[in-house]
């Protein structure tokens, strides 16, 4: 694989009860492109994944959002699962946090219900998305254009549905990361 991330440094933005693979699978891919990857959360010490229908495995928070400064990021990523973007949504910090990479231009990539945290950080309307179905009445009404694809970029946002579309997700946020 072209490590051509090298020298990027990507936030991975989570709370308790992400699916697993979708930040798993994602980071691995980051990094063997060659990127740093860095779990940033609300919460300390470590957070929770969820696996499919059952609690999965802890992972230590690298960066605390309260000490997060997007400026030092070339990109962020937001894994899915319910419970994570639902509770990262509500929060003024996180909204702040992923606004600031849409106003800095900077790439962004969400997957399953990622794109929730979109939405209230208000930067959904006008943007063809991809997302879990569920919440796709969700985008439409925040103004976004849902699209039913395994994987959608417009501009510097690569969004998809499901655990299932992570390879072709993997191969579109590295080619928009890294600026091909």
């Amino acid at each position: 694989m072209e490590r051509n991330l090298e020298g990027k440094k990507i936030a991975i933005l989570v709370a308790d009860g992400f699916e697993q693979v979708e930040l798993t699978g994602p980071k691995e891919a980051l990094e063997n492109a060659g990127a740093e990857t860095v779990i940033v959360s609300p919460e300390k010490g470590n957070v929770k994944g969820w696996n499919h229908t059952d609690w999965g495995d802890d992972f230590k928070v690298d960066e605390e959002l309260s000490e997060a400064d997007p400026v030092m990021f070339d990109a962020l990523l937001l894994p899915g699962g319910v419970m994570n973007p639902d509770n990262l949504r509500r929060d003024p910090n996180v909204q702040e946090f992923v606004r600031s990479f849409f106003d800095n231009e900077k790439p962004v990539a969400a997957i399953c219900h990622g794109p929730w945290t979109l939405i209230d950080a208000g930067v959904a309307r006008g943007r063809k998305i991809a997302s879990y179905h569920t919440i796709q009445s969700d985008l439409k009404n925040a103004g976004a254009e849902w699209l039913d694809e395994e994987v959608v970029v417009d501009g510097k946002l690569v969004t998809s549905r499901k655990p299932d579309d992570i390879p072709a997700f993997n191969k579109k946020m590295i080619e928009v990361f890294s600026g091909v």
